[in-house]
């Protein structure tokens, strides 16, 4: 932890309050609603830590193979194998992204392992859009609330927005917005693993070398430490849109049917989706008092994707102008997914 007492030089103070900038928000925050609304407070903070112990399996077998791929050398063949052909790698990912057992929480360690490894941004971009709209369990869960074509068609729609938001940035890989896109310290650096480096010997049995178990344990650190301060940033973010956004504010906006409840779920579903088991009982109900299923598709697909932990996750490893393409490809895949299930459904 950097020294943040009043003896260290005003340049060394200010260097370690942007270092922990994220923890002092959280605490502020936290602070703010303690003296606010004690109650609430007290159950954010049981909101996150509950949060954080449920991802907890996820963030730890993430963290261990990303200080394992350091520490063996592992990483550079890693990084090598995913420089082949860009247009199956996107398909790959965005399948796996739709079918793998990640929610929009546990998928942000896995990604940062993958850039931390040099995996191009567009295969990564396709995971990333893919992963937060559908899981195995969420399939079930929607298969029971919503019916199983419905859920079929949300799985093909988190496939199909990963495979296009894929092709996006493979486009625009040459392109300025994507010119060295991801944050200081965060992958390799550039887009696309440009900076392949020199490959070594891999030491699988890393734990026989010093030198490489201090490398383990240090990459651990660091990305327990990246990967602890934005997601309890994010949970206690969720806990107020769960505490202070009425169900009924909602339900309110997204009635009725036609084009432009599609729309509007398409926007609506950035700030008030709230996670997706709890999404779901709530667009069930909006459908049986009238709402377009299209509409009710849109608004999942664009609120799983925006949500707070995966939203948070991208601006905390790319740079600005790559989350307004990441955020751009979101809405307007959601949007025309909405339109295509609507004329799908009135066939």
């Amino acid at each position: 932890m950097a020294d943040l007492s009043s003896n260290a030089p005003p340049s060394q103070f200010w260097t370690a309050v942007k270092k922990q900038k994220i923890w002092i928000l959280s605490g502020l925050l936290v602070l703010v609603l303690a003296l606010v609304s004690p109650t609430q407070a007290t159950d954010s903070l049981g909101f996150t830590l509950q949060s954080l112990m449920k991802t907890g399996p996820y963030l730890l077998l993430s963290i261990g193979i990303a200080a394992w791929a350091v520490a063996t050398g592992a990483d550079n063949l890693i990084a090598r194998a995913f420089t082949g052909s860009p247009a199956l790698m996107i398909f790959l990912a965005a399948l796996a992204g739709g079918l793998s057992p990640f929610c929009s929480c546990g998928v942000i360690p896995l990604i940062a392992a993958l850039l931390t490894m040099g995996v191009p941004l567009s295969a990564v971009m396709a995971f990333w859009l893919a992963s937060p709209v559908m899981d195995p369990s969420m399939f079930l869960l929607t298969s029971g609330v919503l019916g199983f074509d419905f859920a079929i068609a949300k799985t093909l729609a988190a496939i199909g927005l990963g495979v296009a938001g894929g092709f996006i940035v493979l486009a625009l890989a040459g392109s300025h917005v994507l010119h060295d896109a991801l944050r200081d310290g965060v992958g390799n650096g550039g887009c696309g693993a440009s900076r392949i480096r020199n490959p070594k010997p891999v030491v699988w049995r890393f734990w026989q070398q010093s030198d490489r178990v201090e490398k383990f344990g240090k990459e651990a650190v660091k990305t327990t430490l990246f990967l602890a301060q934005w997601l309890t940033l994010a949970f206690l973010l969720e806990s107020l849109m769960l505490a202070y956004i009425p169900a009924e504010t909602i339900t309110s906006v997204l009635g009725g049917s036609g084009i432009g409840p599609i729309a509007i779920a398409t926007l609506v579903g950035v700030p008030a989706y709230l996670n997706g088991y709890a999404a779901l009982p709530l667009i069930s109900g909006l459908m049986e008092q009238g709402m377009a299923s299209g509409a009710g598709l849109a608004f999942l697909v664009a609120g799983g994707v925006t949500s707070l932990p995966a939203a948070i996750a991208v601006w905390a490893l790319v740079k600005p102008r790559v989350f307004t393409l990441y955020i751009a490809i979101s809405l307007g895949g959601a949007f025309l997914i909405g339109l295509m299930y609507q004329g799908w459904t009135m066939l």
